[in-house]
C-alpha cells in the first residue's frame, strides 16, 4: 500500500469525526423578559436595532412577529421573533447549508455557529432592555 493511500485511510476517519463537531443540538433560547416599563414601540425598536447590529435582515414584519434572515456567505438562516409586553421569543424556522439534520435519536442538530449567532441576539436584546 502506498504512503498516500495509507495516509488517506488514517486521515479520513479523523476528518469525519471532526465534521461531527461542527454541529450542536438546535435549541431555541428561553424567552427574554421585557422590562415592565418598556412600551411596545420600544420593544420593537430594540429587536430591530439588535438584528441590524448583527447583520440580520428583517424579511417579514407584522405586529408581534418578525421574521429575520442572516445570509452573509453561502448559507442562510431564518428565524422568527414573537414579542409582546412581557417577553421576546426567538425560534428557528429554516436554513440552507448549515448542516441542519434530525438524527436517529430524534434530536435536531445544526452548525455550531448558529448557537453563537442566537446568543449574540439574546445578549444584545437583554443589553438594550437594561438601558431602557
Amino acid at each position: 500500500m502506498s504512503r498516500s493511500r495509507l495516509a488517506l485511510l488514517l486521515i479520513l476517519p479523523l476528518a469525519l469525526l471532526l465534521m461531527a463537531f461542527h454541529q450542536l443540538p438546535l435549541v431555541n433560547p428561553p424567552p427574554i423578559a421585557v422590562p415592565q416599563r418598556a412600551a411596545p414601540e420600544q420593544v420593537y425598536k430594540v429587536i430591530t436595532t439588535v438584528l441590524a447590529r448583527f447583520g440580520w435582515v428583517v424579511a417579514s414584519d407584522k405586529p408581534g412577529n418578525i421574521e429575520a434572515t442572516y445570509a452573509p456567505r453561502d448559507f442562510t438562516v431564518r428565524i422568527g421573533i414573537s414579542y409582546d409586553k412581557s417577553q421576546v421569543q426567538i425560534r428557528y424556522i429554516d436554513s440552507t447549508n448549515l448542516k441542519y439534520e434530525v438524527k436517529k435519536d430524534g434530536i435536531t442538530y445544526i452548525h455550531k455557529n448558529y448557537t453563537s449567532w442566537i446568543k449574540n441576539l439574546v445578549n444584545g436584546i437583554n443589553g438594550e432592555f437594561n438601558l431602557l
